[in-house]
């Protein structure tokens, strides 16, 4: 794949930053993060939203006019003027309880680091079990095969449960025109 504007996504623990970061550097592009524009920045992190209008406005400012740039996270229900700056999209999934196994491994290391905040990370867990059940509300695995069903970009869907470096490879090895 050629350096483009891509959007990697998936729920919470399959990797996407991860492989959003390693795209970018290996094309030399700018990676950014929907989390860094849909929260504003506070101590603790992700307690307050900023207005989606700035969200959309600081991203338009900071990244979209460049010819190329990878974007990591989900903008479901309000980043979507943004998605169709893209040229391609990655979707990535992961079993479920992989999936949890690598948030709270991710968790353990951040307690190591900064204050911790037992209520916030167990509604934090709450919400991301929920991503595969059918029935929940927000942000979930049918949320998202509903929206990416809708898009006119080629999607990429890759099981992250390949190493980084694989993952990476299969990106950059696909042409960005359709499934690989």
């Amino acid at each position: 794949m050629k350096r483009s504007r891509v959007h990697i996504l998936g729920a919470s623990g399959t990797g996407t930053t991860s492989l959003a970061r390693a795209l970018a550097d290996a094309w030399s592009t700018p990676h950014a993060d929907a989390d860094d524009y849909f929260w504003l920045p506070t101590d603790p992190p992700y307690t307050r939203k900023r207005p989606e209008a700035e969200r959309i406005a600081l991203m338009r400012q900071l990244f979209v006019p460049r010819e190329a740039w990878v974007l990591s996270g989900s903008m479901l229900g309000w980043g979507e003027s943004i998605v169709q700056e893209c040229d391609a999209v990655v979707f990535l999934t992961l079993d479920p309880a992989e999936r949890l196994r690598r948030l709270e491994a991710r968790e353990l290391r951040r307690r190591a680091d900064a204050a911790y905040d037992r209520n916030a990370w167990e509604t934090f867990m709450e919400w991301a079990r929920g991503y595969d059940d059918p029935e929940f509300i927000g942000r979930s695995r049918a949320a998202h095969e509903q929206w990416l069903a809708r898009l006119e970009q080629p999607v990429l869907r890759l099981d992250s449960s390949d190493s980084p470096a694989e993952l990476l490879d299969r990106v950059l090895s696909w042409d960005g025109h359709g499934p690989e």
